[in-house]
């Protein structure tokens, strides 16, 4: 089960002002399920998107990269589940652009004014007609309170629905921030196998949203990692509606920190429900690297414990051998690590310390903090002042059991 995380209510996700959501049961790949998503935006709404670094991009990623980068302002999202729709080469190109261009045709906008994406397995075709069939239910369902509905209708693997609310307040204006995700395995840095929507009402110059996104998602679902798999056709998008009546926030706005990290406050929520929904997950690791050089040093060091299926499977067992968090930190790759220096804590316990066991720890210490659900890792390069924090999750039999499964 997901790891002290539960499905919010429906009435926890607030809705916002030039935002409507709506969802069909396509039977793309599985009947009697939620697969498809539509998002329509008010005219006068700014969008900025973030996608896989995947060089085997699928194809809605490609189509989405051209939409935002058009002239056209982006009017419509349309999400589909049970098909990835990448590894499918021109075919897949030509088939995102028939749904694309039937939703636009529904809602009398231009075809290069919406942007698709698709999640599930790779390699598969996708029904393009199955897709295109649903969209009449979901546009006729489109309501501003339907976000948990759409968290639902993005799932794959996932056990539980993930979305989160904010609210703050700019020049003296209430200004309401949502957004779901999804993503359970194939997770990643560099954007993982994973969709993200986050919208606010918040007046803001396109420019400022963009320079936000690229910010969040450093902080966010650029730290998280469950299996080392960078996905096909990982998304970002962050909507803001301008409807919230405050002076638009660039930049240089005073109040631009303020939204910027309320925003990003939410990217971290939804990347953190990720990995605590992770395939098979009974521990959420927090892995913080201190005292090194530059954040690059920190981040290899972080990566190649939360990689290491080594340690992982240790932490999903409560098994303190702790050697190979070691071993990690020696093959990380950086240079000149004086290993005399550095400590190791799990928890707020000193394990390792001068090259070696801590004088004063003892197993059964390591035992108790490895038997809890939510486990901090904290190395202490002891080379400088700079820093990270990355989020994993363990391994456990499930995670076998669903990937062996996943196209069962």
């Amino acid at each position: 089960m997901p790891v002290n995380l539960n499905t919010p209510a429906a009435s926890s996700l607030l809705p916002i002002n030039g935002v409507t959501l709506g969802f069909a049961e396509a039977h793309i790949r599985k009947a009697n399920r939620k697969d498809l998503l539509v998002i329509l935006l008010a005219e006068g709404s700014h969008v900025s998107g973030v996608f896989t670094q995947n060089q085997f991009c699928a194809a809605p990623v490609l189509l989405c990269k051209t939409h935002l980068a058009g002239d056209q302002p982006i009017r419509a999202l349309l999400v589909n589940t049970g098909c990835a729709n990448a590894g499918t080469g021109d075919d897949g190109l030509y088939r995102a652009k028939l749904t694309t261009e039937a939703l636009a045709i529904a809602l009398n906008i231009h075809p290069q004014q919406v942007l698709p994406f698709s999640t599930g397995v790779i390699l598969e075709t996708l029904p393009a007609d199955k897709v295109i069939a649903g969209l009449p239910a979901a546009i006729a369902n489109l309501k501003q309170d339907n976000w948990l509905n759409a968290a639902e209708a993005i799932m794959t693997t996932d056990i539980v629905a993930k979305g989160t609310s904010r609210r703050i307040v700019l020049g003296g204006k209430s200004v309401t921030i949502t957004g779901v995700s999804k993503g359970s395995g194939m997770i990643h840095p560099n954007m993982a196998t994973m969709l993200g929507y986050i919208a606010t009402d918040a007046v803001i110059s396109s420019s400022a949203l963009d320079s936000i996104i690229r910010f969040a998602v450093n902080k966010s679902f650029n730290c998280i990692t469950v299996d080392g798999d960078t996905s096909t056709n990982d998304s970002l998008i962050m909507i803001a509606s301008n409807q919230a009546g405050n002076d638009e926030v660039t930049e240089n706005s005073a109040e631009f920190t303020v939204l910027r990290d309320a925003l990003t406050d939410v990217a971290i929520e939804l990347a953190q429900a990720i990995v605590r929904d992770g395939e098979g997950a009974t521990k959420f690791m927090t892995v913080t690297i201190e005292g090194g050089r530059d954040e690059a040093e920190c981040r290899k060091v972080a990566y190649a414990i939360a990689h290491s299926p080594l340690i992982k499977t240790a932490f999903f067992a409560s098994d303190p051998n702790l050697g190979r968090i070691l071993a990690a930190i020696g093959y990380a790759g950086v240079e000149r690590l004086d290993i005399n220096a550095l400590k190791l804590y799990l928890g707020d316990v000193l394990v390792a310390e001068k090259g070696g066991r801590a004088l004063a720890y003892e197993e059964a210490q390591g035992v108790a903090v490895m038997q809890q659900p939510e486990i901090l890792v904290r190395v202490d390069l002891a080379r400088g002042n700079a820093s990270c924090t990355v989020w994993t999750c363990d391994f456990s039999y499930d995670y076998v059991r669903i990937n062996a499964d996943y196209r069962s």
